[in-house]
């Protein structure tokens, strides 16, 4: 029986999160890459779409390929690699692009608030930022994935990929798997402690709300402790009237795993001790990481060794897909 296969990668473009490892990196590491044929990567490709510093752009490759392997990414059961090491990607990102619409992309809900963003401070918007769900569409069509664990806020993503691969196949012939998204069950979309309606992203000017998985335990405390929750007193699961205080609540749960989110809001009378419970259970999550992690950073040489037989495997995967793609949208083969 052929087992199911799943794709899934982060951008280099800051420190990785508390949100990136609840939201993804621990299910890779406890669920996914023991159930089905799994690759994860470093999507540096996408780190460009917006102004970068190259070193930077390296080093948090670097960082987040080593972080993975440190939450427990077993190279000898899944796939590691980093995007730019593969050229498949980029080859057949051409060819998805000849096969959306202007439209398409434009009503991408990122590229409106990314691009806005970009003219309100006076800067220009590079056409990488359009294009660039093609090249993503590419990343998880070249492997023929089946699923595609994401956040939430990729799940658009996934449709659109979702929408080219049938089109695609409609148009010339079955070449791509269509696949699906998959979100976690619990912390699917953790927010900023300073302002929990939005995602604790890793690419915010403003940090004091987002956990680093690198941050030292007093300054992870130091944030929890200082989250913004809600006004009034009572503990309760309400994302809606109260969203700081389930923003915690959803963290604690993820982090302990000790109930949901609404059965751990009884167990408090007040905002502090729920404070200082999940400052511990988040500190308590991250410590091994970190310990692996400074172990890991100590032998660079073993990670380029992992990243290089991964980009070796992921590049046997995706090349026959890719020609194919290439042969039936109508390119004539090399002599």
């Amino acid at each position: 029986m052929t087992r199911t296969r799943i794709f899934s990668g982060v951008k280099p473009t800051g420190h990785l999160t508390l949100g990136n490892y609840l939201g993804a990196v621990r299910q890779w590491v406890e669920v996914d890459q023991h159930r089905a044929d799994a690759l994860f990567c470093v999507v540096d490709l996408h780190a460009l779409t917006v102004d970068h510093d190259p070193a930077r752009v390296r080093r948090l490759s670097r960082q987040a390929a080593t972080l993975f392997l440190a939450a427990g990414l077993d190279p000898a059961l899944c796939t590691l690699f980093v995007q730019s090491h593969v050229d498949e990607h980029t080859r057949l990102s051409y060819l998805l692009e000849c096969t959306a619409t202007d439209g398409e992309m434009r009503r991408m809900i990122q590229y409106k608030e990314k691009s806005a963003r970009e003219r309100a401070t006076g800067g220009s918007v590079r056409l990488s930022l359009l294009t660039y769900p093609a090249l993503m569409a590419a990343d998880i069509l070249a492997y023929n994935a089946d699923e595609v664990p994401v956040g939430d806020d990729q799940a658009q993503h996934v449709e659109l990929t979702r929408d080219l691969a049938v089109r695609f196949n409609q148009r010339y012939g079955h070449t791509f798997t269509v696949p699906k998204a998959v979100l976690p069950a619990v912390a699917a979309r953790v927010m900023d402690l300073q302002d929990p309606t939005s995602k604790m992203g890793k690419s915010h000017a403003e940090t004091s709300g987002i956990v680093y998985l690198l941050d030292e335990p007093d300054v992870v405390r130091k944030k929890v402790m200082r989250a913004v929750t809600d006004s009034g007193s009572e503990v309760a699961y309400d994302r809606e009237a109260q969203p700081g205080v389930a923003n915690l609540l959803e963290i604690l749960a993820a982090c302990t795993g000790d109930g949901t989110p609404a059965e751990l809001a009884g167990g408090f009378s007040s905002y502090g001790a729920l404070k200082k419970d999940t400052a511990e259970a988040v500190v308590e999550a991250l410590r091994p990481l970190r310990e692996r992690h400074a172990e890991l950073a100590a032998d660079p040489a073993a990670v380029d060794a992992v990243l290089r037989a991964g980009a070796e495997r992921a590049r046997e995967l995706a090349r026959p897909t890719v020609d194919a793609a290439y042969r039936a949208i109508g390119l004539l083969e090399p002599a």
